[in-house]
């Protein structure tokens, strides 16, 4: 499961697997469809599906990549999930340190976990840290992201369900934006992204469109790599600039 095609990232890292749903965006979660399909192929790590399993077997799997890599922690869960002990994500942080070779991305629903962790922990030099934002509702989050002390501050507005208006973008470093993918998925319209693109570009903020998804910028439902990833006919996928201290 290291290996990955999300194309703002290199590899995965799962020491906690298995979520519930916390808002909009988990109606469809690509993660809990493939714990599923994965623990129906028999592999062991997934014999729980999507219950939510802390691996600690796994805490010291990024230490066997000396390459440096940008890794995506959790994709398969959520590290600040009401059910994951403080001191199990100190574990996780632990391993973190130990391998600053690496850039660790740690995204979230739990916005407000995770600051209460970080309000007494520090935050590790090579940790990206992030909140999903996909509707109004939940832009709360933001609040709780934007005065922690990581090298870069990101969301990802994927999939990004309506349009999500005004946004506050101080000290916010990096959106990512994408579209819905699955038999299920909800179109998104390309006015929704053009305006966080707008605000990101206002503000000097990397801005990553990753994907339109199962439908097209034209309103089509199709082949997600049919309708691609091309944004007022461009490639628009910029990354961050680490602020390490």
């Amino acid at each position: 499961m290291a290996e990955t095609k999300i194309e703002w990232t290199d590899k995965t890292w799962n020491p906690v697997t298995g979520c519930t749903k916390k808002s909009e965006g988990c109606v469809h979660c690509y993660a809990e469809v493939m714990a599923r399909r994965l623990k129906g192929m028999g592999q062991l790590k997934y014999k729980n599906a999507f219950k939510l399993t802390l691996h600690p077997e796994d805490l010291d799997e990024p230490k066997k990549w000396n390459k440096p890599h940008n890794i995506f922690v959790c994709s398969m869960g959520d590290l600040f999930h009401d059910d994951v002990p403080f001191d199990f994500v100190d574990k996780v942080m632990q391993t973190i340190r130990e391998t600053p070779q690496h850039r660790y991305q740690i995204l979230t629903k739990r916005a407000e976990r995770m600051e209460e962790y970080f309000s007494s922990h520090d935050v590790p030099e090579n940790v990206w840290l992030g909140v999903t934002v996909e509707v109004q509702r939940t832009r709360y989050r933001i609040d709780h992201l934007r005065n922690l002390p990581a090298s870069v501050r990101f969301l990802s507005c994927e999939p990004l369900l309506e349009d999500l208006g005004d946004l506050n973008l101080d000290g916010i470093d990096w959106i990512i934006v994408g579209g819905e993918s699955g038999t299920q998925a909800r179109p998104m319209k390309e006015q929704w992204a053009l305006n966080v693109k707008r605000q990101a570009d206002n503000g000097n903020i990397a801005f990553f469109f990753k994907q339109w998804g199962t439908w097209s910028r034209e309103g089509v439902k199709r082949n997600k790599h049919v309708n691609g990833k091309l944004l007022e006919g461009k490639i628009v996928q910029n990354m961050p600039i680490e602020k390490r201290r």
